[in-house]
């Protein structure tokens, strides 16, 4: 495992932190490799209800790619061919983790951190948060597996705005482009992150997935099978709709079981 990466826990919470801040959480091949590891123990987890990530320091969720790495690892279209798989795996599995994923993002979110960022199911920024993909000014071009993200985020246009230009811009241009959904005070980021995870982990489990399932079944053009509208009701015969319908006569919190 990368030592730039820390996997923590907090009761049904999972902490990612990218935590490299001498270099602004930059992602280098090992991080890339991590992530896609820390998201099959977690999502592995049947007790988790949430999975953060955010990068340390509180100056940068991350800056992007170690370019320092490029020499080595990424000097030509094959080697860029092979490194692209490795990235690819790391946000298919942010994109595919079977718990709600949010990022919490302090700082800069531009280029590959701004790719994980558009794979996860929310995002939070603090009000000084600067947002882009400057990849053409080193004339590098995002490939497939790294512009799916950020084109099912924010549609073809908004994102070929933001590759186009490749200007770096602020929380609230992010805002309203749809690239995050929440801009608050940067000394509120972590407090706030926090309290939406908790909000996210305290609903039941197997709704948090169906729903996940739904939205990107609705963003496919093919029509709903009988079958697959059937599945909207499958949470009437759970044992958490028991619980939760209970607890809400009871006026009571409940405490789901994933059943």
């Amino acid at each position: 495992m990368s030592p730039y990466l820390q996997l923590e826990r907090e009761q049904s919470i999972a902490t990612i932190t990218l935590n490299n801040p001498a270099k602004m959480n930059a992602m280098d091949f090992g991080m890339w490799q991590g992530i896609t590891e820390l998201l099959a123990q977690t999502s592995a987890d049947d007790t988790l209800r949430c999975v953060v990530l955010r990068g340390a320091g509180g100056k940068a969720f991350s800056a992007g790619a170690d370019i320092e790495e490029f020499t080595r690892l990424r000097a030509n279209a094959a080697q860029a061919r092979d490194y692209a798989q490795v990235t690819g795996r790391a946000m298919q599995a942010i994109r595919d983790s079977r718990h709600p994923t949010l990022a919490v993002i302090e700082g800069a979110c531009v280029g590959g951190g701004l790719e994980i960022a558009s794979v996860c199911d929310m995002r939070i920024c603090g009000s000084s948060s600067r947002f882009g993909v400057p990849v053409n000014k080193l004339g590098l071009v995002m490939s497939y597996g790294e512009l799916g993200g950020l084109v099912d985020l924010v549609g073809g246009p908004t994102a070929l705005e933001i590759v186009l230009e490749g200007r770096v811009f602020d929380a609230q241009e992010a805002l309203a482009k749809g690239l995050v959904n929440r801009v608050v005070d940067d000394a509120e980021v972590l407090a706030h992150g926090d309290a939406t995870a908790r909000r996210i982990a305290s609903g039941a489990p197997l709704v948090a997935r169906w729903h996940k399932a739904f939205v990107r079944r609705l963003a496919q053009p093919a029509p709903l099978t009988a079958q697959e509208e059937d599945e909207a009701y499958a949470c009437f015969d759970t044992e958490d709709f028991r619980i939760g319908f209970q607890a809400f006569l009871a006026k009571a919190k409940p405490v789901f079981t994933g059943r």
